[in-house]
């Protein structure tokens, strides 16, 4: 009887810490470099710094394929998709407010950059 109710406590045991269990395993056939693309390397150049004309020129080194403009909390203020990739855009936005923003850039190759711009009223 206390051989079966240990055996009882055992698996049950075993089965909880397979249920918590918080790592990802890949199928064998995905390869690892497919996941994350290394973005360190790529040289981008946005300009004016601080942001005055409702308009910024985008730079790179590589080909963009959408870029995407989002305030602080999240909300988009611009988003453009290209069919044919670009290595530099001038962006004109309509209005917008001072504060700082987040550029989103996706490239074709699948890597991802995303930087911090500044935006100011003309004075």
């Amino acid at each position: 009887m206390k051989k079966s109710l240990l055996l009882l406590l055992l698996f049950i045991f075993t089965i909880s810490l397979d249920a918590q269990r918080d790592t990802l395993s890949l199928s064998p056939d995905t390869p690892k470099k497919d996941i994350y693309r290394d973005a360190s390397n790529i040289r981008i150049s946005i300009y004016p710094v601080p942001v005055r004309d409702n308009s910024l020129t985008i730079k790179c080194d590589r080909d963009i394929s959408s870029v995407r403009i989002t305030n602080i909390i999240g909300q988009d203020i611009f988003r453009v998709q290209y069919k044919n990739p670009l290595s530099i855009t001038k962006i004109l936005l309509d209005n917008p407010k001072r504060g700082m923003y987040l550029v989103s850039i996706n490239f074709s190759d699948g890597a991802r950059v995303v930087k911090k711009i500044m935006i100011e009223e003309l004075e």
